[in-house]
C-alpha cells in the first residue's frame, strides 16, 4: 500500500536560483532552470550527498561531523515572503537575498509542510521535504544593502516563514513555470508528539 498520499494542492515555481560561492555572499543568482541530480543543484554551495552538521543539528551531532546532505535546496513561498516583507516595512523581499533555491506560489502555511511530504514535477523530478528552515541572521547583510535599515527585522519577521529545506529524491529539470504537486505521508501525527516536546524544552 502507498505510504504517501498525492494531493490536489500544487504550487507554481516563480524563481530558482544558486549559492555558487557562500564565502563571497549569501545570495543566490538566479536561473530560469535548474538541472537536479542526486547532489542537488549542480553548481549549488549547499548541493552535495553528504554536508559538515551546523548548529541546527547540534543536538545530534558535534559541529563538523559528516551528515547526509538533506539540505540541499531551500524553498520558501511567495506568501510567506509577502508576510515578511509587510512586517519588515518593505515592498517585497526578493527570494535571492535569503539564498534560496526555490519560490514558489500557490500552497498556503508552506513552511509548515509536513516533513517527508514530496513535491513532484511534471517530469518526475522529486523534492523531499526535510523540515521547516528556522530563520538566522546570515541573509541581514544582504538585506540591509538593499533596504537599508531593515536587515536586523528580518529574524523575528521570517519567524515560521523562512520556508523549507528539501533534497533530491528523483533527479530531473525544473524550470519556472512548471507546476508541483504534494504528496504527504499516509500516518496520522504521532500522540506522544507535545510530550516529547515538552520533555526536550
Amino acid at each position: 500500500m502507498p505510504a504517501l498520499k498525492p494531493t490536489e494542492f500544487t504550487c507554481e515555481i516563480t524563481w530558482l536560483g544558486r549559492v555558487a560561492d557562500r564565502g563571497a555572499a549569501l545570495a543566490s543568482e538566479p536561473l530560469e532552470a535548474v538541472e537536479l541530480g542526486w547532489a542537488g543543484i549542480e553548481g549549488e554551495e549547499h548541493g552535495g550527498v553528504t554536508r559538515e552538521s551546523c548548529s541546527r543539528v547540534k543536538s545530534q551531532h558535534p559541529r563538523g561531523t559528516e551528515i547526509r546532505n538533506v539540505r540541499q535546496l531551500s524553498i520558501v513561498s511567495e506568501e510567506d515572503l509577502a508576510l515578511i516583507a509587510a512586517e519588515m516595512g518593505i515592498e517585497r523581499l526578493a527570494p535571492g537575498l535569503l539564498g534560496a533555491s526555490m519560490a514558489v506560489r500557490g500552497i498556503a502555511d508552506f513552511t509548515h509542510l509536513p516533513p517527508s511530504s514530496r513535491l513532484q514535477g511534471e517530469s518526475g523530478a522529486t523534492l523531499v521535504i526535510d523540515m521547516e528552515n528556522r530563520p538566522c541572521v546570515l541573509p541581514g547583510p544582504g538585506i540591509e544593502a538593499e533596504h537599508p535599515g531593515k536587515g536586523k527585522l528580518f529574524k523575528p519577521a521570517a519567524e515560521g516563514r523562512r520556508g523549507v529545506t528539501a533534497w533530491v529524491e528523483r533527479p530531473g529539470a525544473l524550470r519556472i513555470g512548471d507546476r508541483l504537486r504534494l504528496h504527504v505521508p499516509d500516518q496520522p501525527v504521532w500522540s506522544q508528539l507535545q510530550i516529547a516536546r515538552r520533555l526536550r524544552g
